[in-house]
């Protein structure tokens, strides 16, 4: 075998290897910036709120009548139901959902609150206290519950739909899960939030 043989050979040797590495970063590079691609797997469930709203400081008041600390929806991820302080029975699945979440995220459990925002008198308080006793719950009625309402975005009509909401230990209002959302969808957007999150 000659020299230029050899030489021939160790050059496509060397340009299928390169080929080998560099197709695949290309195909790649194409897919996610040529066409937008992105895999199925990292796609949230929850409806998201683009961009995340950050939620005013504000007092409510307690069922027992006291004011709530201004950055109660801070510090930890909070899942937020609001609603009539009847709480119907589409309340009570919603809430039951919410503690089933929480509670699957086992080690996790400690960094995500749940949190009841009522209008009108909580008279579903004897089977809150039962059913959920880690609930928080606070009133909206009042000038502080209004602001709180104005931040979420136009269309979510947050007193009447029912959803369950997500807020980031920061304050902001990251996304939204309509009543029929199945508990596992909430989980795992949840599951993936922490395991990226280093805040709360």
């Amino acid at each position: 075998m000659s020299t230029a043989d050899v030489r021939r050979r160790s050059r496509s040797g060397l340009i299928g290897l390169a080929a080998l590495f560099l197709v695949p970063l290309a195909l790649s590079f194409y897919l996610y910036y040529g066409t937008g691609w992105r895999p199925a797997g990292g796609a949230q469930h929850g409806e998201l709120i683009d961009p995340a709203r950050p939620l005013p400081r504000v007092e409510l008041t307690t069922p027992s009548g006291a004011a709530t600390d201004p950055d109660f929806l801070r510090r930890d991820w909070h899942l937020v139901y609001v609603g009539s302080g009847e709480c119907p029975a589409a309340c009570r699945d919603s809430l039951a959902k919410s503690r089933q979440v929480r509670l699957a995220l086992d080690k996790d459990v400690n960094r995500v609150s749940r949190v009841f925002l009522y209008s009108g008198g909580l008279a579903a308080g004897e089977y809150l206290a039962a059913e959920h006793p880690d609930l928080a719950s606070a009133s909206i009625d009042g000038p502080g519950g209004e602001a709180l309402l104005a931040a979420f975005p136009a269309g979510l009509a947050p007193r009447s739909s029912g959803r369950l909401y997500l807020v980031d230990p920061l304050g902001n209002l990251l996304m939204s899960y309509p009543p029929d959302a199945p508990p596992r969808a909430l989980l795992d957007d949840l599951e993936r939030l922490l395991r990226l999150s280093h805040i709360g």
